[in-house]
């Protein structure tokens, strides 16, 4: 009964530090994302990824031009 109570306490542990490693990448890469982007720049990857159509780029664009 012991080793198995050792046995999940282990999975657990291992669990939480995939987690906590997966969290901190994230959380780098978010940061590096939105470093030196303009809303422009992100506009036109949002176009190019085919995330939002041409009408939308383009009304989206006007507004930010404004």
């Amino acid at each position: 009964m012991g080793m198995t109570w050792g046995v999940v306490l282990g999975v657990i542990i291992i669990i939480l530090i995939v987690w906590f490693v997966l969290k901190a990448i994230n959380k780098k890469k978010k940061r590096s994302r939105t470093q030196g982007e303009t809303p422009l720049n992100v506009l036109k990857e949002r176009y190019a990824s085919g995330e939002i159509d041409k009408e939308e780029y383009e009304r989206r664009k006007k507004g930010l031009m404004s």
